[in-house]
């Protein structure tokens, strides 16, 4: 079976970038990794270099991404692992193998829900279809993935996609189709510049068409850029199978001096691939080509070794091939005995491939009428069961509706009764909130009174009493220690007269009432950090020039003064921080201090008029309330507010 060398690379529709990095630079990396998902990718990245060029390292890099994903528990590790395993076995010619790591990898895909993941999955299982010469199969599922990107139209992935395309026509001769696939492929990656790591391949492929419509100008052509663009990105697999195909091309055009020349390259490149497949069909074309040109002694060694490689690793279509080469040479050398013998082995390995072929479409064919057979007494036994089906279902049935409509009625009347505990409930709360409401407005209500009585009565009183005292003692003649007291008099007074302003200030702030919220909270702030008791930081967010109903301003006012006197009486705080913040129609307040801290559930059973009040206003505003504190750590209160 003639193979494309195009198809052989997975992860055609990912187009994943690989990154130029040393491979001595990511080993360093390695030396010192953690055993986490990170070193999982850092393994993934050391075998991907070696998965051109050396597939033994790059098996034991991907089973310690095995071990690691297991050990972490990490499905995308391991998905990664089944698929880069898979390109390897492949890559070596174990198709099998390549098959079972594709399905794994699928299974995982699905696991983590991952469609792009399952589309590429999909696309190297029909790959590997190919390989096993189930081609109508590997297109059935090519066609599957081509509905599948063309319906989420991501144009990164065509250009691979009409690649795989073409492989898939290829592979069923039909090279016209197979060639028009492959020029798109190569028009989207010239054209729109879309990524194919795997460019020199669809070069491989329409070279491959033109050789079997027998253009041979232009399979040589393609042959020539697939080869320049697989050294430049140093895919040596790729260029190895295609100086394999060139010198299959060049033996039908009878340049056997050009045919010698593309064998030895490619035996050269398997060598340093360590594929000992590629090696062994490496060796045969050496053996041909040097049969034609009169190397009899370097024909037989090559032969020899070629026959060793396969039957040691039972490769049997190079076995196969390896013994037609083998006849031509003994015939040439005039050992014609030896030539039967090969001539033999050649068509008694070509017959078991053949009966293998064979038995396997007869197995298949077996199974698949076992399977409609079983399929049949199914449905005769589903024709007896559906009889005895139908008397159940009416008698099941009317179980069923006497059942339902005594559930709906009793879902009827629970209904009825949980809407009229919700509105006594609703009715209950709307009560609370307008007497809460009621009880705020009377308390700001009786502050401001009290405020005005303090500072326009009482202020007023005793500024005029200071006033006649000084007046008074510019009239008296009083003795040195009369003086004295006189003086500590006006002091007290004085502190007095502060005292009663501070009081009025506290029970209703001018700075409130005049300039806002945000300027009343600075004010407050500054009075706290002038007192000494702590230090208070503000920091407000829009709110310098939002507009905030009166009621509700005071209200916030009032919750954030009372914590801060919670702190400065019970926290033991050296420092406080108010954060006010308002965005579209919510109002954020948090305050958090350095205190000794408590156990919130004791908020639950306080008895405190302090705590009661913040929960009372939090709630007449409709806010969230939420407190997080630990002894030793401190103590933060956030509360979210709609107004």
């Amino acid at each position: 079976m003639r193979k494309t060398v195009c198809i052989v690379v997975f992860l055609i529709l990912t187009v994943i970038a690989k990154a130029q990095v040393e491979k001595d630079s990511l080993l360093k990396l390695l030396s010192s990794a953690k055993e986490d998902t990170g070193k999982v990718m850092l393994l993934l990245k050391i075998a991907n270099t070696y998965e051109a060029n050396n597939q033994d390292s790059s098996v034991y890099y991907l089973e310690e991404v095995k071990r690691l994903s297991i050990l972490l528990k990490h499905t995308k590790g391991l998905y990664h692992y089944y698929e880069r395993s898979a390109i390897v076995s492949f890559t070596k010619g174990n198709y099998d193998l390549a098959m079972q790591q594709s399905t794994d990898a699928l299974r995982t895909a699905r696991e983590l829900k991952d469609s792009s993941l399952v589309i590429v999955m999909l696309n190297n299982i029909g790959i590997v279809y190919g390989y096993l010469g189930k081609f109508e199969e590997q297109l059935g599922y090519t066609l599957q993935v081509k509905n599948a990107v063309e319906a989420i139209k991501d144009s990164s992935k065509l250009s691979g996609m009409y690649h795989n395309l073409a492989n898939c026509y290829n592979n069923l001769k039909q090279y016209r189709r197979s060639i028009d696939y492959a020029l798109l492929s190569v028009r989207i990656y010239t054209e729109y510049k879309k990524r194919n790591d795997y460019i020199n391949r669809a070069y491989a492929t329409l070279a491959q068409n033109y050789d079997g419509l027998q253009i041979t100008d232009s399979a040589l052509y393609y042959y020539e850029k697939a080869i320049k663009e697989s050294v430049r990105l140093n895919d040596k697999y790729a260029e190895g199978s295609i100086y394999g195909y060139v010198c299959n091309l060049y033996a039908s055009l009878n340049r056997f001096d050009d045919m010698l020349k593309a064998a030895e390259k490619s035996l050269l490149l398997s060598r340093e691939l360590q594929s000992r497949q590629m090696v062994a069909s490496s060796l045969y074309n050496t053996a041909y080509a040097n049969l034609f040109n009169g190397n009899m002694e370097k024909a037989r060694i090559d032969i020899q070794e070629a026959l060793d490689i396969a039957t040691k690793d039972t490769l049997r279509d190079e076995l196969k091939n390896s013994y037609a080469v083998l006849s031509y040479i003994a015939a040439r050398d005039g050992d014609y005995a030896t030539s039967v013998r090969a001539k033999k082995k050649t068509d008694s390995i070509q017959e078991a491939i053949l009966n293998e072929q064979v038995i396997k479409s007869t197995t298949e064919l077996e199974k698949k009428y076992e399977s409609e057979k079983k399929d049949q007494q199914i449905i005769l036994q589903e024709a007896q069961l559906q009889k005895r089906r139908v008397l159940n279902y009416v008698l099941i049935g009317s179980a069923a509706v006497l059942l339902i409509i005594s559930l709906l009625t009793y879902r009827n009347y629970r209904q009825k009764q949980k809407l009229q505990q919700q509105r006594i409930s609703e009715l209950e709360k709307e009560k609370h909130m307008t007497a809460t409401e009621a009880v705020l407005k009377g308390e700001e209500q009786e502050r401001t009174r009290l405020a005005k009585d303090l500072h326009d009565g009482l202020g007023g009183m005793l500024s005029g009493i200071k006033y006649s005292f000084q007046t008074m003692k510019g009239n008296l003649v009083m003795t040195p220690d009369n003086a004295q007291a006189f003086e500590r008099s006006m002091d007290m007074l004085d502190s007095s007269i502060k005292e009663m302003r501070r009081v009025a200030h506290n029970m209703m702030p001018e700075a409130l009432v005049k300039f806002g919220l945000d300027t009343a909270l600075r004010d407050f702030c500054n009075d706290i950090n002038q007192s000494g008791a702590i230090t208070a930081t503000y920091q407000s967010i829009g709110l310098e020039n939002a507009v905030i109903e009166q009621t509700t301003a005071v209200t916030i006012y009032r919750i954030v003064q009372e914590l801060i006197n919670n702190t400065m009486k019970h926290a033991a705080a050296k420092t406080a921080i108010i954060q006010v913040s308002k965005t579209n129609g919510d109002i954020s307040i948090t305050v958090e201090d350095d205190g000794k801290g408590f156990n919130p559930v004791i908020l639950q059973g306080t008895k405190g008029i302090g705590w009661s009040n913040i929960q009372s206003r939090v709630e007449y505003l409709k806010g969230k309330l939420d407190v997080q504190s630990e002894p030793g750590k401190g103590t933060s209160v956030h509360i979210e507010l709609n107004t």
